[in-house]
């Protein structure tokens, strides 16, 4: 292994403060463009009937919903779009939770819509709701096609619940969830030809075409003009795969002006790997090793077919990539110490950043969590970064028997804040940086506050889906 030649510069704060007023003014935007489209129907046509009539107050409920769920998918889809001023600002974890959130409040909005104007319109010509759910598919312009959209996002929000995420394979939910994008383009048709509220206003049209239009230029920059350049930039190879343990391979890879892929540790990056039959299923694995001149690496832990795959690569194969996401970096360092705590795989971009980082020796701490001895990866790179930087690493291995306790049986005694100021006595002088399973890493921030540290200074993110 390589290791780089001893830090000892203080680290400078690096931390941006643009991030929280950017967030501010992403979601003010979002807020304004909901108060736009409220504002829109209530001028519309039909508003002010909806005081008339059951029948009519039922269709405006409708159709305003309806235009509060479209506005919400765009939203949705800006937000999962990958573009650049969002991902450093949010981070990875927080826009998935966002995405979330605003994706089942515009399915749920979808319903109240096909709900409320079926059920208006019913009354209005006094059929029951099967028959005029007919009528409206069979006879309103743009109908079939909605229905074929509102399948396609079911079927992102059936696989976007916990459970159904749980026994799908990333690649799997990645394709899948691309339904939404189809579910966007079928909606629009319905909107521009049956919407009343869109038809009957120039100011409609002018503000739904632009959201559109915007949406669909950050779709096709982020997330498929950027990566395809950037894949031809670099032209990515494969050069050599190592087996680290049965359930971990590492893959170094070559290409051209690496150095100038806006990369650094602590990132990830979606992988293809252009080798026959499922090249084009996405994998996100982190770097785990900081960018060199012309080589990057990765590590992945898997199971089964994506671990035969990736065991099996050979040097020369293609690689497609896009990103690098995430802000796990020591751009959000502010202390001069570290603290880092790594579970299982989560050891990856840690690793990286004990490489890549400056701070002094004594002054990085490593607690690396695993359940059996095998399973600690990178231990030998780990011991050289220990001698040559003067890392110091707690390795603690064995089955949690405590639930909510980020501790195996037999670690320490104590709770878990006076555990983590047992493995890193400097800890409230520290910034901590963490990685695992959503869980574990939940419990170690938690445990880390506890005992201290201020909660901007806790670094982790979630590589949830």
């Amino acid at each position: 292994m390589e290791v780089l030649a001893e830090r000892v510069a203080p680290a400078r704060s690096r931390v941006r403060p643009a991030d929280a007023s950017l967030r501010l003014l992403a979601d003010g935007v979002g807020g304004i463009s909901l108060a736009v489209v409220v504002i829109l129907w209530a001028t519309g046509p039909g508003s002010a009937a909806i005081w008339t009539s059951t029948a009519n107050a039922l269709t405006g409920l409708g159709r305003l919903s309806g235009l509060l769920a479209a506005d919400l998918l765009l939203i949705q889809v800006l937000l999962m779009a990958r573009v650049p001023v969002l991902e450093a600002s949010f981070g990875r974890d927080r826009l998935v939770r966002r995405h979330r959130v605003v994706g089942f409040t515009s399915f749920a909005l979808i319903w109240i819509h096909i709900g409320s104007v079926t059920s208006g319109y019913s009354l209005l010509v006094g059929g029951n709701w099967a028959s005029q759910t007919w009528d409206l598919i069979a006879n309103y312009p743009g109908m079939l096609l909605a229905v074929a959209g509102v399948a396609a996002t079911c079927l992102v929000a059936a696989t976007s619940m916990r459970i159904a995420r749980r026994r799908l394979r990333y690649a799997s939910w990645h394709l899948l969830h691309l339904y939404a994008y189809l579910g966007v383009g079928l909606a629009l048709p319905h909107q521009i030809w049956a919407g009343a509220d869109f038809t009957s206003s120039p100011g409609a049209r002018l503000y739904w075409l632009s959201l559109y239009a915007l949406t669909l230029a950050a779709v096709l920059t982020f997330r498929v003009g950027l990566p395809a350049w950037r894949t031809l930039r670099h032209q990515i190879t494969v050069l050599s795969v190592e087996q680290e343990s049965p359930e971990v391979v590492t893959v170094r890879l070559a290409g051209r002006d690496l150095h100038r892929l806006p990369a650094r540790a602590g990132q990830f990056f979606i992988w293809r790997f252009l080798d026959g039959a499922g090249w084009s299923r996405g994998h996100p694995y982190s770097l785990s090793a900081p960018p060199r001149l012309n080589q990057i690496r990765i590590t992945a832990k898997g199971r089964g077919e994506s671990l035969a795959r990736l065991a099996a690569l050979r040097p020369g194969t293609w690689v497609q990539i896009e990103g690098p996401y995430g802000r796990l970096t020591g751009e959000r360092r502010t202390a001069t110490t570290l603290a880092m705590f790594a579970c299982g795989i989560g050891i990856t971009p840690l690793r990286a950043l004990l490489e890549d980082e400056n701070y002094r020796p004594g002054d990085a701490v490593l607690v690396y969590r695993a359940r059996r001895e095998e399973d600690l990866v990178f231990r030998a790179e780990l011991e050289a970064l220990a001698a040559h930087r003067g890392v110091r690493i707690h390795y603690l291995v064995g089955h949690r028997t405590r639930d909510g306790s980020w501790l195996p049986a037999g670690a320490f005694e104590g709770s878990d804040a006076d555990a983590v100021r047992h493995f890193v006595p400097s800890i409230t002088d520290c910034d901590v940086f963490i990685c695992g399973p959503e869980t574990w890493s939940e419990a170690v921030r938690a445990a880390s506050v506890a005992a201290g540290v201020p909660g901007p200074r806790v670094h982790s993110e979630r590589f949830a889906w």
